[in-house]
């Protein structure tokens, strides 16, 4: 193998995407919208035609919210109302809204389809000169050095042609037969179902309009049922053996049959049909060196709680702003570590329940299905047992307990690592009414709950991360803002029942919206010991959007708008720094 070049001292992208679903689309665009050049190579000539994911959470329409893609993404969705169970004979058992609240600002779970999905957000990229989009274009080959990555790529229009890029990160989004995890040689730890085959049909035209997906757990036929915009319908069949196997062409006379029970189809109202098996499985590392792996790339796991798409937008959320604060220089290499010790354990736990809802939500066994009737009507009759079930309580904490975080104890222990919530809040002079997160920015925010002025100077003496700060006002009184300070104050009451019981203390809130610390103002020095190693020595101010670009740009380290590696550069590095592949 060639001797790769040495870093340059100008001409990569600063981060290379590799793979343009959805997952590496979302990621391009946070970094966009940080200043971060990018460049996303995809196989594929366009986007994806295949509906293969269905339902994004309030989580994901939060995170394309930070990324400005909410207003683009609402008219694609159906504003869902969460799950409705069956059971044996398709007699109903629950329906698992959720808690009813907006949480984080969105409805809490929303069909859609996959293609309409990409075309968005490989649309909103247009937004940005820094960020390229090259379709047909192929991962060959990485070699990874300290300070640089260089990725050799091959074009569908050449294929005996390579060019290669430098890189200063790498984020492989490209799929469960990612080349960037067999480039690094990461191995998926889990389990794969090859006798559980199903089959996926989306059809046109179709009479359902529910704005809830439906699981029957008859099991004499599991069944999922998604409706979605305009008449498509997305269904779900557990497969007997011998009726089709994954990867074969689906018969039609399969698909008629098995909908008939639903509704009367033609070929042409068939948009989609595919049988397939699935996998339960976690790269044994998500971070190798300057490379990262997100979404199926890191993990795979059985579609029953409708999580594997959201779960590579969280991977998305928690990565970018690190590498881009890291490449701003507000942050240190030991940032990038908490990737994977703050994913790991959520991804491993939401494959976990998407395993045991197959198995017990989607069971062929009849006595098992019966059992699991009887077990869910009698905790319906119980308070604790209802909201369990219908509030879906049953899915994974999203708790942060490890990584770039700072425990708590007190009135602020149960939300310290968790999702600040994103209530609409009145601010300025003519009472505006917004969104919280519309309030707060990108970067850090440091929220002061009924503080004095003196408080927030001796908080403004500790090196905490450079934040916005913002004074929250509770009690029905008027929010002003003064010395710098944006204010906030509760619009219709969730913002008060929220923080009630935290006045005289701060919420330091990191870009992706993660409560970092809860805290006094005379434990402000704790938080920031506790968060040093994460920090650059200096704390620098934000540099707003284009900050990540223009702290290079000044370092002389900023990529040329063309990508293309440099003829000349420094002496190759010696064996003891010499590439990883």
């Amino acid at each position: 193998m060639a001797t790769p070049p040495p870093a340059s001292s100008g001409a990569a992208p600063l981060v290379l995407v590799v793979g343009a679903g959805p997952v590496g689309l979302t990621a391009a665009n946070l970094l966009g919208a940080l200043g971060v050049r990018v460049l996303v190579v995809e196989r594929h000539t366009t986007t994806s035609d295949d509906a293969k994911a269905i339902s994004l959470d309030d989580e994901s329409l939060r995170t394309l919210q930070l990324a400005g893609l909410d207003e683009a993404v609402y008219p694609i969705i159906v504003p869902g109302t969460g799950t409705k169970y069956y059971g044996v004979g398709g007699r109903p058992l629950v329906h698992a809204r959720g808690t009813g609240e907006r949480r984080y600002g969105h409805p809490f779970k929303n069909p859609f389809a996959q293609p309409d999905l990409e075309r968005v957000l490989r649309s909103a990229l247009d937004r940005f000169p820094h960020v390229e989009v090259r379709f047909g274009t192929r991962l060959v080959e990485l070699n990874q050095y300290p300070d640089h990555v260089w990725a050799t790529l091959a074009s569908d229009d050449d294929d005996e042609a390579t060019r290669q890029i430098e890189a200063a990160y790498v984020l492989g989004c490209d799929g469960g037969r990612s080349t960037v995890r067999e480039q690094l040689s990461v191995p998926m730890r889990g389990r794969s179902y090859p006798d559980d085959v199903w089959l996926v049909v989306d059809t046109l035209e179709d009479p359902h309009d529910e704005r809830y997906g439906m699981h029957v757990g008859d099991p004499d036929r599991p069944l999922v049922i998604v409706p979605g915009r305009e008449g498509r319908c997305r269904y779900e069949f557990r497969l007997r053996p011998d009726e089709c196997a994954p990867g074969d062409a689906v018969p039609f006379g399969l698909v008629r049959d098995l909908l008939r029970p639903h509704r009367d189809i033609t070929p042409e109202q068939v948009e989609r049909s595919v049988a397939y098996t699935f996998h339960a499985l976690l790269a044994e590392r998500l971070r190798d060196g300057r490379c990262f792996l997100l979404g199926d790339a890191a993990h795979m796991m059985p579609p029953f709680a409708g999580q594997g798409l959201n779960s590579g937008v969280r991977d998305a959320a928690n990565l970018c702003w690190k590498v881009a604060d890291v490449l701003a220089g507000r942050a240190v290499d030991a940032l990038l570590d908490t990737y994977d010790i703050e994913r790991r354990p959520h991804a491993q736990a939401m494959i976990e329940l998407s395993v045991r809802l197959g198995r017990v939500v989607m069971t062929t066994d009849h006595r098992r299905a019966r059992l699991r009737d009887l077990c869910v009507r009698a905790a319906l009759r119980s308070r604790r047992g209802r909201r369990y079930l219908t509030e879906m309580r049953y899915r994974p904490d999203t708790r942060v307990r490890a990584g770039a975080v700072v425990p708590a104890d007190g009135p602020g222990e149960a939300l310290a690592g968790t999702l600040l919530h994103q209530p609409s809040v009145l601010h300025g002079p003519g009472y505006t009414l917004t969104r919280l997160d519309d309030l707060l920015g990108p970067g850090w925010s440091l929220l002061g709950v009924g503080l004095s002025d003196e408080e927030w100077k001796a908080v403004a003496a500790v090196p905490l991360p450079d934040a916005r700060r913002v004074d929250v006002v509770l009690g029905d009184r008027a929010p002003r803002a003064r010395d710098g300070r944006a204010a906030v104050a509760d619009a219709d009451g969730e913002l008060d029942a929220y923080l009630a019981s935290l006045p005289g203390h701060l919420l330091l809130v990191r870009p992706d919206r993660l409560i970092a610390a809860v805290f006094t103002p005379g434990r402000a020095g704790h938080v920031a010991r506790a968060l040093g190693p994460f920090l650059s020595q200096a704390r620098t101010r934000t540099a707003g959007p284009a900050g990540a670009a223009e702290e290079l740009r000044r370092s002389g380290t900023s990529p040329s708008p063309t990508g293309a590696a440099p003829a000349g550069g420094p002496a190759p590095r010696n064996d003891a720094q010499g590439a990883r592949k």
